[in-house]
C-alpha cells in the first residue's frame, strides 16, 4: 500500500530535523524526484511493533521528501507454494521493482528474523529477465526485541540485504523491550530508540540519493561477460532461424 502520512511526524524535534537537499549526494545525472522507498515489516499480529516502528519511518521519510509504500504480508503464501503470478508475490515484486530503497523491520523471535519477513524476501528473485529487482539499492534494518536489546535480526538481514546485491547502509536500529516504547495509539514515546530511527530513516534518503545515480557503483564484470553471451546466443539464434 501508498503510505500516507495524515499523521504528524514521530515525537521528535522537528526544529531540529533537517531537510536534505538531493543535490548534496545525487550524481549532476539525476533529476531530483523523490526517492522511492518499500517498507516491509515480520509480523501479523494486530498490534506489530514492527509494523508500528515502520509506520514511524514511513512518517519520517515522507517527511525527507520520500515516496513511501508499505507492503502488507497477509496472504502472502510460502515461497514456492505458487506460481509468481499469484497477485499477492505479482504485488510484492513490482514494488521491489519500483522501489530505490528498502526498509526491513522485523521482531526478534527465537533469536533471529522471522520467517514472515524471510518469505517477503525469499519471493523477491535476484534477477527477472534482464531486471534486478534490488541490486545496487539502498537498505536500512530495523529490528524490535521483546526483552534486551539484540542484534541478531539484524545482522541476519545485513548478510541477506549484501546476498540480495544492495547497498546496506552502516546505520541500524534496535528497539529493546518494544511492548514499553509505544502508546495506546501506536506512536513511538520520545527515547534514544526514536532517535537512533530518525538517524537510519536520515542516512538511508542520502545514501539512496547517492546510489540510484551512479549504476556504475554495481556494474559488474561477470554481469557483463553474462549480457554479451546472451547478445551472442541470440544473434546466433536468429542466424539459425534464417
Amino acid at each position: 500500500m501508498t503510505f500516507i502520512a495524515t499523521d504528524t511526524l514521530p515525537a521528535v524535534d522537528e526544529t531540529l530535523l533537517k531537510p536534505i537537499d538531493w543535490r548534496d549526494y545525487a550524481s549532476a545525472k539525476d533529476d531530483g524526484h523523490p526517492p522511492r522507498i518499500l517498507i516491509l515489516y515480520g509480523s501479523l499480529r494486530e498490534r506489530s511493533f514492527s509494523r508500528l516502528a515502520a509506520e514511524e519511518s514511513a512518517r519520517l521519510l515522507t517527511w525527507y521528501g520520500c515516496e513511501v509504500k508499505i507492503y502488507d504480508p497477509r496472504d502472502l503464501p510460502l515461497p514456492d507454494a505458487v506460481e509468481p503470478d499469484h497477485p499477492k508475490v505479482a504485488e510484492l515484486r513490482a514494488l521491489a521493482e519500483w522501489s530505490e530503497g528498502m526498509v526491513w523491520s522485523s521482531p526478534e523471535r527465537h533469536g533471529s528474523m522471522t520467517g514472515i519477513l524471510k518469505s517477503q524476501i525469499d519471493w523477491i528473485p535476484l534477477s527477472l529477465g534482464a531486471v534486478r529487482p534490488t541490486q545496487g539499492k539502498t537498505l536500512a534494518v530495523m529490528q524490535v526485541c521483546g526483552g534486551s536489546q539484540s542484534f541478531n535480526a539484524v545482522n541476519q538481514m545485513r548478510i541477506l540485504g549484501r546476498w540480495m546485491r544492495m547497498v546496506t547502509i552502516p546505520n541500524q536500529s534496535s528497539i529493546a523491550k518494544a511492548w514499553n516504547e509505544f502508546d495506546d495509539a501506536g506512536r513511538m514515546k520520545p527515547s534514544p530508540y526514536l532517535m537512533r530511527i530518525t538517524d537510519v530513516m536520515e542516512e538511508l534518503v542520502k545514501f539512496t540519493y547517492m546510489a540510484r545515480s551512479r549504476p556504475a557503483l554495481t556494474d559488474r564484470y561477470s554481469e557483463r561477460v553474462e549480457t554479451a553471451k546472451d547478445l551472442i546466443d541470440r544473434v546466433n539464434l536468429k542466424a539459425a532461424a534464417e
